[in-house]
């Protein structure tokens, strides 16, 4: 063991030192035979005589200063692939802007074109609730539809369509399982829409709701599909869903939805749709704002002014 001469002078020359109390015994250690100079005692008295005083309130709040901005630059250290001009901690004041007074916009598509269509029924249930939450709700017909790259996108049902997804701030998706899968004719109408027109993403930000209907056991395949769809569409996807099984028996003569648990279910999915929408159609442009288009952007932006400059 060194001696306490020894170990004084080890400790920086600028700080300045005064006698004070012993340290507590278990930060040392303790020997076989306490009696001993050698033990726990010992090493009290040697270590007890001087301890460090605390630097003036001037000094310590440099020397805070430097360690905050090392740590700093030790964070961006870490991040060497990263371009710092561009990585931006979330804005509180951007995620709470002031709340629009219009009503919700919400577009329903269904996928079936039968004269009975349960997909259509739970679509039209599903807008009576949605306009009782104070939503403005409108439907889009996909009778008449072209497949996709059979006509041109100036064909009067797909600009309709996009329309209308331009105008919405919300959707929901209603599809019929068929084979397993959402139904081709549910799919053209995703497909009609585009991820991007020019700079202008019609579906990025919006919210989306996803119900099916199945002619038998209750199943989940459509409502997963169209829930990867709406993920791929950037859109924000509710928790919460709908499926019906066995929907002959779920609706009446008159086409309206019987009282039951899967009607409970309608009847929170539009709700939670209405709430969503109403919590991130303002911020929507800033929840989606993300880093790799700020640095794409900004490269693009160099390339054409060094271009000019030439």
């Amino acid at each position: 063991m060194r001696s306490s001469a020894s170990t004084i002078r080890r400790f920086p020359t600028t700080s300045s030192w005064r006698q004070c109390s012993s340290i507590r015994s278990s930060s040392i250690g303790r020997s076989s035979s306490p009696r001993s100079e050698h033990g726990w005692r010992g090493h009290r008295r040697r270590f007890s005589t001087f301890c460090l005083q605390t630097p003036s309130r001037g000094r310590s709040s440099r020397r805070m200063a430097r360690r905050f901005s090392m740590k700093r630059a030790a964070a961006l250290s870490d991040l060497p692939a990263a371009d710092p001009r561009h990585l931006r901690k979330p804005d509180l004041n951007a995620l709470r802007p002031p709340f629009s007074t219009h009503p919700p916009r919400i577009l329903i598509l269904y996928g079936s074109l039968r004269q009975v269509s349960y997909s259509r029924l739970l679509a039209q249930e599903a807008g009576r609730l949605l306009e009782h939450f104070g939503a403005e709700v409108r439907f889009f017909d996909p009778s008449g539809l072209p497949l996709p790259d059979d006509a041109p996108v100036s064909h009067p049902k797909v600009q309709e369509l996009r329309e209308l997804s331009g105008w919405s701030e919300g959707q929901v998706w209603v599809s019929p399982e068929r084979h397993g899968a959402i139904t081709g004719v549910m799919k053209a109408q995703i497909d009609w829409i585009p991820l991007s027109i020019g700079s202008i993403r019609p579906t990025q930000g919006k919210t989306l709701a996803v119900m099916q209907v199945s002619g038998g056991s209750q199943s989940f395949n459509a409502v997963n599909t169209l829930r990867l769809l709406g993920r791929w569409m950037r859109m924000i996807t509710i928790p919460n869903q709908s499926s019906v099984a066995k929907a002959y028996q779920e609706f009446d003569a008159d086409g309206r939805m019987k009282p039951s648990a899967y009607y409970d279910r309608v009847v929170d999915v539009c709700e939670e749709l209405i709430k969503f929408t109403l919590l991130t159609r303002d911020a929507s442009a800033y929840l989606v704002d993300r880093y790799s288009e700020r640095k794409e952007d900004a490269e693009k932006l160099e390339q054409r002014i060094k271009l000019k400059s030439v």
